[in-house]
């Protein structure tokens, strides 16, 4: 945040409107920046054309000093992949529907004035931030940045499969429909993957996952090792065999990584156990390409079909306001 002499800071407000109660969460904002002695902060609403990396461009050109985001996991990406290396800090006000970025910093979900004073009063940290280059069957490419985690395959093509009524009603259990609908003839493929620079490795799966963070709603923890702030990707191979191997899967995932893995007894019995329905590893970067068009995601949202996907992580790239108290 600048320090100039004489010169009044300002914030400004990134949310999308069908996810907050805009009156509400704007004179919220409004107060606490009065009360910091900074200036009126700038609002922008998000549209289905601009998903917030426009609306942050603008923001940083006015030479603000800081930046609060309200929406969901989508929104929270787009605003972050604008902020990268701006050294502007962001203040995350959980208003979607998983809200996985803030779960992992261990913010208040329910307390956003809070969160709010956190902007003018906190500390900042800073967190690392995925990229993700993608090529597409006709090999135009495109690149984005993720905040949670990427992922081609089945993972992608349960959220194709999510009705977004339902998660509007539900909530991220509605992704649980999603899988089942998604798992219906879902058949394992071979994927072509380079770690930094490496070999070339080969294997078949049903979904990789390259991920910034791991713990998603309901105490479930899908890539136990990931961190914000470790400086490295994580990735997993979903791969079970068969479906029985599914069960192992979901044994992994929810008993081991969740459960399991809280104590050292329970971490002893991991160690001593063979399993190779997921499996993880970590890097910093990892190219990967399928032979056919797959479905990608990142962080929650579609991106299509790719067949090729490279993703790195950018050490502490982006600033993340934090409470004090």
């Amino acid at each position: 945040m600048s320090d100039e002499p004489g010169r009044r800071q300002r914030a400004a407000l990134v949310y999308n409107p069908i996810k907050v109660d805009r009156k509400r969460l704007r004179a919220r904002v409004e107060k606490a920046s009065k009360a910091a002695g900074w200036r009126r902060p700038l609002f922008y609403e998000t549209t289905p054309e601009d998903l917030g990396q426009d609306a942050t461009g603008r923001a940083l050109r006015e030479g603000i000093d800081a930046l609060l985001v309200a929406g969901g996991d989508g929104t929270v990406r787009a605003v972050a992949e604008a902020l990268i290396e701006s050294r502007v800090p962001l203040t995350i006000i959980p208003s979607g529907t998983g809200n996985i970025l803030a779960r992992n910093l261990g913010l208040p979900l329910s307390d956003p004035e809070r969160i709010i004073r956190a902007t003018f009063e906190g500390r900042a940290l800073p967190i690392d931030i995925g990229m993700a280059h993608l090529t597409r069957a006709d090999r135009s490419t495109e690149e984005h940045g993720f905040v949670v985690m990427a992922g081609i395959g089945l993972d992608a093509a349960m959220i194709a499969n999510t009705s977004a009524q339902l998660k509007k009603t539900m909530g991220w259990i509605a992704y649980v429909e999603g899988a089942a609908r998604a798992l219906n003839g879902a058949e394992p493929f071979r994927i072509m993957y380079e770690r930094g620079g490496g070999r070339l490795h080969t294997t078949k799966a049903h979904s990789m996952l390259f991920a910034n963070c791991g713990r998603l709603p309901a105490g479930i923890s899908l890539v136990p090792d990931a961190s914000v702030t470790d400086g490295m990707l994580d990735v997993a191979l979903i791969q079970p065999a068969g479906w029985f191997g599914w069960l192992g899967v979901w044994r992994k995932i929810w008993w081991d990584n969740s459960v399991l893995r809280r104590t050292r007894s329970g971490r002893r019995l991991i160690e001593r156990r063979h399993d190779a329905s997921v499996r993880y590893m970590q890097v910093t970067k990892v190219d990967a390409g399928v032979d056919e068009p797959h479905a990608v995601q990142l962080d929650g949202d579609e991106f299509g079909e790719a067949v090729r996907i490279h993703c790195q992580i950018l050490p502490g790239a982006l600033l993340v306001a934090l409470p004090t108290r």
